[in-house]
């Protein structure tokens, strides 16, 4: 008797639970080298600032909470500015120079696998 007959057979009601547990892991570690203008305003970030042209990091992490822990390592380890940080997605956005977003995300990356011992991405860029 397979799963669906067994729904078919049964007179009672069917409850099931679905759960995410999600790992420790960094699954995004990304720069964006000189991106457009558009890539900003979708992003709701200020075009006109003067980070503009230079570079974006983008991030997810679980458990997503864990995103702000990252947020304040990568701020403390470059002059990367935050763009956007998510606890409940565990997205990160950090905007800066090319030289200042990659500092901030190896130093964020090199800390989750360290420290947290969470298995993570290589950190790829465009």
């Amino acid at each position: 008797m397979n799963f669906e007959d067994l729904i078919r057979s049964s007179d009672e009601k069917l409850r099931i639970v679905q759960e995410l547990v999600p790992g420790k892991q960094i699954s995004i570690a990304h720069v964006i080298a000189n991106p457009d203008d558009i890539l900003y305003t979708k992003l709701g970030l200020d075009p006109t600032k003067e980070y503009k042209k230079e570079a974006i990091g983008v991030v997810t992490i679980t458990p997503a909470e864990t995103a702000i822990i990252i947020a304040d390592i990568a701020l403390k380890s470059s002059g990367a500015e935050l763009g956007f940080v998510d606890r409940f997605s565990g997205t990160l956005i950090l905007i800066g120079t090319v030289s200042e977003v990659l500092s901030s995300i190896t130093a964020l990356v090199d800390y989750a696998k360290d420290v947290l011992g969470f298995t993570v991405c290589p950190i790829t860029k465009t």
